[in-house]
């Protein structure tokens, strides 16, 4: 069976000039079956020139609230285009999806693709290619048949292990990971792009902060082992005095929820900086029990991890007062903001969903000869975000003044 998806825009609300949410309705989607009589190219013709969007799921027998864009496997590859009137040549951008192995963000992702491109009224053509895995025959497949379709560019959430593989095969299609830094790639190839946040950079401008003895949490993750290790070596390294800097580490397994064994009465930790290297839940649980078991810490320092405004309703201000956050998440454009917000998206807070915007905007930029909204400077191929250092109070995130020592 096919239905067609009609969604009609109404262009006063993505030419308004406030930057606050409005009370207008959302879009209205309008579900017409085809079958059993067909609606041929004129037919579609006629919707495309009202100013709808249009998407094909084909072949489906599960219903349109069952249908989400990691369940349904038989659907035909969604093709989402707008067509205004005034249109110049179509912007033609495909998204290579692993959505097994990213989760939500294969919709979140390709929700802040498609937003940005509303927003900048002109004709395009996001065509998403999912694979069920990141295996080397899945990629190539993808890869072949997007080259076939003829897309010279590409949006690409992959994990480490899939730009490991696409970036051996080496294609000549411009490519960007929103997903991955290029200090984790080994290429040099001139197509592929990353945007991934440095937490190496943001870690060194964090540890400025600290005092010894430099305390550590982290989970079992491969980013929690790495930025540990390289935490510690590198506050190891800043010492300049003659007694060296000291470092405690503290595994903590997903199911522990109490730490009385690291932190009751453990003279080796007062006073010191706590680093979380952990998920916004565990961290919660981590500040509550470093005020429950008076470690008097000098401040708690986290990346780009924990900036996240649940950490706000989660915690008492008196257990998150002395925490630092490395925020790069910094460049922010209303308009795109509110796109977003009408698709359920979040670019504010959500690292991925944020560099996937820049990521689009710069392919955007290529393709269309114009100015980048997102003025980021790019060196090497991959994206060099500003980082500022942030902490929560009472009710929101606010600037942290940076020490001179």
């Amino acid at each position: 069976m096919k239905k067609l998806y009609l969604l009609l825009l109404l262009p006063f609300v993505l030419s308004a000039q406030s930057f606050l949410i409005s009370n207008i309705p959302l879009p209205q989607t309008y579900i017409q079956n085809l079958d059993p009589y067909p609606c041929d190219d004129e037919c579609l013709q006629e919707y495309l020139d009202k100013g709808m969007i249009f998407s094909f799921l084909a072949h489906s027998n599960m219903g349109l609230d069952d249908f989400t864009l990691e369940q349904e496997r038989r659907a035909h590859l969604a093709t989402l285009q707008i067509l205004p009137n005034t249109m110049n040549k179509k912007l033609r951008i495909a998204l290579l999806l692993p959505y097994k192995k990213i989760g939500r963000y294969a919709t979140s992702t390709t929700n802040a693709a498609f937003a940005y491109l509303m927003s900048k009224n002109k004709a395009f053509e996001l065509k998403t290619y999912k694979i069920e895995d990141e295996s080397h025959e899945s990629i190539l497949k993808a890869l072949l048949d997007i080259k076939k379709d003829d897309f010279s560019y590409v949006i690409a959430p992959l994990t480490q292990k899939g730009e490991d593989i696409l970036s051996k095969i080496n294609p000549k299609i411009n490519i960007y990971f929103p997903t991955i830094n290029k200090k984790d790639a080994d290429t040099t190839s001139k197509f592929l792009f990353y945007g991934g946040i440095d937490y190496r950079a943001q870690s060194n401008l964090l540890l400025k902060e600290a005092v010894s003895p430099l305390v550590i949490f982290h989970d079992k993750s491969k980013i929690g082992n790495i930025l540990t290790n390289y935490q510690e070596k590198k506050f190891k390294e800043s010492n300049s005095t003659n007694e060296p800097n000291r470092v405690v580490t503290f595994t903590i397994p997903r199911r522990t929820t109490n730490l009385e064994r690291q932190l009751k009465e453990n003279e080796d930790i007062i006073e010191g900086s706590f680093f979380v290297n952990t998920p916004i839940i565990k961290t919660g649980m981590i500040m509550s029990q470093l005020t429950l078991y008076d470690t008097n810490a000098t401040n708690v320092l986290s990346t780009q991890t924990n900036y996240n405004p649940l950490l706000l309703s989660m915690t008492q201000y008196q257990d998150r007062n002395m925490m630092i956050i490395a925020n790069s998440i910094t460049n922010h454009n209303d308009v795109i903001i509110e796109t977003n917000a009408l698709l359920g998206n979040d670019i504010v807070y959500d690292w991925i969903n944020y560099t996937t915007t820049v990521g689009m905007d710069f392919f955007f930029s290529q393709l269309n000869a114009s100015k980048r909204e997102y003025d980021i400077e790019i060196i090497d191929n991959q994206m060099i975000y500003p980082i500022e250092l942030i902490r929560p109070s009472v009710s929101r995130f606010i600037p942290y003044t940076i020490s001179t020592k």
